[in-house]
């Protein structure tokens, strides 16, 4: 049985680094040191630069001595389907899945991870690994055919999390929208990213990564709410 490589992070940065520099480790450790192509799918942009987009990406990953291919509207199959790794950068998540329903991609990208293909995303691109983008911080710029998305992992991710009450500021904090989503949906975990975290799934083990803690969102049907700090040492396979 083929197992499944996914790196999802929450950002591309961590406080004032470069751009993907402390992701670099990780995503050195995913795909090896074969000579690889990468399909990068830039479709969370709202600006549409695509091709910019995987410049930026590429000048990124320059030391790690990848190819990357750009994933456009006219070409999306063919290069998803002849590369070795998927990419999917961050940005609007409404826009990214709209665009990958109307392009007919998530079920290729679906069936290329499960066959085996790394799978490496940030913020928007990790917000669709999991089963909905129900938990995703962006607003809802279009309208996508669905809020189903890859279900590659089967619980739900938050990154760029933070919790902060801000004095005289009268609306929900993170921690109660999301637990406002446990209530509505009982039994679905959600794994919280804050800045420089990610998920590593690797050889059948989940492991959370990064210095910081992350957390942990849960609520059996019948059970009561559960926050849990969780950190490299937290095994999470369990949820798998």
């Amino acid at each position: 049985m083929v197992s499944k490589k996914i790196l999802a992070l929450s950002s591309s940065r961590t406080e004032n680094s470069d751009y993907l520099e402390t992701a670099l480790p990780y995503i050195k450790k995913l795909i090896g040191s074969k000579a690889t192509n990468i399909a990068f799918i830039p479709f969370a942009s709202v600006d549409k630069d695509y091709e910019e987009y995987a410049f930026r990406v590429g000048i990124a990953l320059k030391s790690l001595g990848v190819t990357i291919r750009t994933v456009l509207p006219e070409n999306g199959k063919s290069v998803i389907e002849k590369t070795n790794v998927i990419m999917v950068g961050g940005g609007n998540t409404f826009k990214l899945l709209h665009d990958l329903y109307q392009l007919n991609l998530l079920n290729i990208i679906r069936d290329r991870v499960n066959a085996g293909a790394p799978y490496i995303g940030w913020s928007a691109g990790s917000n669709i690994v999991g089963k909905t983008i129900g938990t995703t911080n962006d607003m809802p710029i279009v309208k996508p055919e669905s809020f189903k998305a890859l279900n590659l992992l089967p619980f739900q991710i938050n990154p760029h999390y933070y919790n902060q009450r801000i004095k005289d500021f009268n609306g929900e904090t993170r921690d109660q929208r999301l637990e406002e989503f446990t209530k509505m949906n009982p039994g679905i975990p959600i794994f919280c990213l804050p800045e420089g975290t990610g998920l590593q799934l690797v050889e059948g083990e989940l492991k959370f990564i990064g210095n910081t803690s992350g957390v942990l969102f849960y609520k059996e049907k019948e059970s009561s709410f559960t926050r849990k700090e969780i950190n490299s040492r937290t095994s999470l396979s369990y949820f798998l």
